[in-house]
């Protein structure tokens, strides 16, 4: 029988799979890169959407503060930082005055080596860099409320002339999109601020998901929080599949980002004609699946196409294991949906890195049965999440494509979202 090969993004390798033609692929749409990357850049800043150029609005600026995205994001960031930062200095500021803040959000802090692949020796030799720690009083303040919850922001951020965004627009299964906003929030602000996004009850509403942007709370609330923050420019890429730049969006945080999430919707969204027996899909490959915490947005793509009862394969490597303490010891003390909800569905029970749990085991009631290939995580945590580890990929595959006559394979993870034709969930962005 013919068959057709795949390779599933795995770590920095990848997993290679042979499927009968019978699998339809769910893949990203070609995007051309750039010519000149740095051009494009340059491009952008001086002639912004819906603002002046970045240089008249560094104009008589005494200090900066660029915001940029933690190592869990694939940000060009040797690329389009430099541009900027001479921007910035051909428009009067002092190096020294302009700090760097890495949005880590609740992730561990960006040092070391791991600093040096994120921005390169130079920009760290060159400008003051700081890591935000959401879980320190004395690091951020509070601007205002918003439905009774503290909005409070970094003070790096806060307390400079200048405030500029920078970031990467793909799919996320709780904004629509990344990129613009989510690096106030979640990216810079404080633990009880995100608490109030990451709640119970915001993860489970419909309206959180990949690639919708009206109706859906996260976005919302995101862009509030963003008005009181009031950045004055944002620097946003896509990337394709070569994570080369295909796409450049600078100036007002909310237009310029809009505009690249029309780009993404156009490349990245797939329509599928009905839910799947079967779903064999990636983690996404590294830094994405460096830990099974991120692997919920992949459990989640494939759930959003899959039949009640259904069946997810997925491949990541987590050469880090599971994740952070919190969301071990999460999923080593919980077993299934119902177990989650009883032990963390309530305000006062809210821990950090449970909403990702929560996806975890919100995609686990929905499937039948979910199959994991890594190399990082252990037979023991697999099974006490209620899936089952395997060690031969393709094997599983030919074992299970028998009983499953609808299956589509995702080689890129969740950097590709299915949507279910009759459902008109993308809708168009304005």
């Amino acid at each position: 029988m013919p068959r057709q090969k795949f390779n599933l993004l795995y770590g920095e390798k990848a997993a290679d799979l042979e499927l009968p033609l019978s699998v339809h692929s769910l893949e990203l749409k070609p995007l051309n890169a750039v010519a000149d990357p740095e051009e494009a850049v340059l491009s952008a800043l001086l002639n912004p959407i819906r603002s002046p150029s970045l240089l008249n609005v560094a104009g008589r600026r005494k200090t900066a503060c660029v915001v940029i995205s933690d190592f869990t994001r694939p940000v060009p960031n040797k690329t389009i930082l430099p541009p900027l930062l001479q921007t910035l200095e051909s428009a009067g500021l002092n190096p020294h005055d302009i700090t760097i803040l890495i949005a880590t959000g609740m992730h561990r802090p960006n040092l070391g080596a791991e600093l040096e692949n994120l921005v390169g020796r130079e920009i760290m030799d060159r400008y003051p860099i700081e890591n935000h720690y959401c879980r320190k009083p004395e690091t951020y303040r509070k601007i205002d409320e918003i439905e009774g919850a503290p909005v409070e922001i970094n003070t790096h951020y806060l307390d400079a002339d200048l405030k500029i965004l920078t970031g990467l627009i793909e799919p996320h299964f709780y904004a629509g999109y990344s990129g613009g906003r989510k690096a106030i929030l979640p990216g810079i602000s404080s633990f009880e601020t995100m608490k109030f996004m990451h709640s119970y009850e915001m993860i489970n509403h419909k309206g959180v998901t990949n690639c919708l942007l009206d109706g859906n709370p996260f976005h919302e609330y995101g862009i509030r929080v963003a008005e009181l923050a009031r950045p004055d420019f944002i620097l946003n890429v896509v990337i394709n599949q070569k994570r080369e730049i295909a796409g450049v969006f600078a100036g007002d945080y909310n237009q310029a980002h809009l505009a690249g999430c029309r780009m993404v919707a156009e490349h990245a969204i797939v329509p599928v004609d009905q839910p799947k027996d079967m779903v064999i899909t990636s983690g996404g490959g590294f830094p994405l699946d460096a830990t099974f915490y991120q692997i919920s947005k992949a459990l989640i793509c494939a759930r959003d196409i899959l039949k009640p009862g259904g069946t997810i394969v997925v491949a990541c490597e987590c050469r880090e294991g599971l994740g952070s303490p919190e969301f071990c010891e999460i999923m080593r003390s919980t077993c299934d949906f119902k177990d989650f909800s009883k032990c963390y569905g309530r305000p006062e029970d809210f821990v950090i890195d449970q909403w990702c749990a929560q996806n975890v085991f919100q995609a686990s009631d929905h499937a039948g049965k979910i199959y994991i290939y890594s190399s990082g995580l252990s037979n023991q945590d697999v099974e006490k999440m209620g899936a089952v580890k395997i060690k031969n990929l393709q094997r599983t595959i030919d074992d299970l494509l028998p009983t499953h006559l609808e299956t589509v394979v995702v080689p890129e993870g969740p950097y590709v979202v299915g949507k279910i034709a009759r459902s008109n969930n993308a809708k168009k962005i304005d």
